[in-house]
């Protein structure tokens, strides 16, 4: 599995590509139920995603990284090096999507750590993430890869509900 950063050419998502992170998104119908991120989460447009990713890169430290097997798109992490907050020393993953029809076939498990193998050689020493409080598979997925509950907290997007869990990176 290889991780690709997303690069904007002139400003702009690469249309075949676009509509390719569009289909995955569209997998993911269960999930956006639950952020309430998009109005109709069973009809997600490729408009819709690329504005969502235009918020995403907006963001100084922002990275959205494109996870490829075999060729085929299976997952993105949307990361920010920089905490918005001051006083926070960890980067963040702000989302893994996973490919909903490859969901249980490890390729989140693989993705998350090719992250934190990247924060890891930036010299980072952890890594960190809020899960919305109504999606118990997702805190379950994260504590069953090493992360542990620090806060609870409401996200700065939205308001809703979620615990902030955090990583250690140790040294390989």
């Amino acid at each position: 599995m290889i991780l690709q950063p997303l690069v904007p050419i002139d400003g702009a998502l690469p249309g075949p590509v676009l509509t390719e992170i569009a289909a995955l998104y569209s997998t993911n119908h269960a999930f956006f139920e639950l952020s309430g991120d998009f109005p109709d989460p069973d009809r997600i447009t490729v408009e819709q995603v690329a504005a969502a990713l235009a918020g995403e890169l907006a963001h100084d430290s922002a990275e959205v990284l494109l996870a490829r097997s075999a060729g085929r798109l299976v997952g993105l992490a949307a990361t920010l090096a920089q905490a918005p907050a001051d006083d926070d020393p960890d980067p963040w993953i702000g989302l893994l999507l996973i490919d909903a029809t490859a969901h249980r076939e490890g390729y989140g498990r693989a993705v998350a750590t090719l992250v934190e193998d990247r924060f890891r050689a930036a010299g980072r020493t952890g890594v960190r993430i809020a899960v919305l409080d109504n999606n118990p598979k997702a805190l379950a997925f994260w504590q069953s890869q090493g992360y542990v509950t620090l806060r609870k907290a409401t996200d700065r997007e939205l308001g809703r509900d979620c615990t902030v869990l955090r990583k250690p990176l140790e040294a390989p």
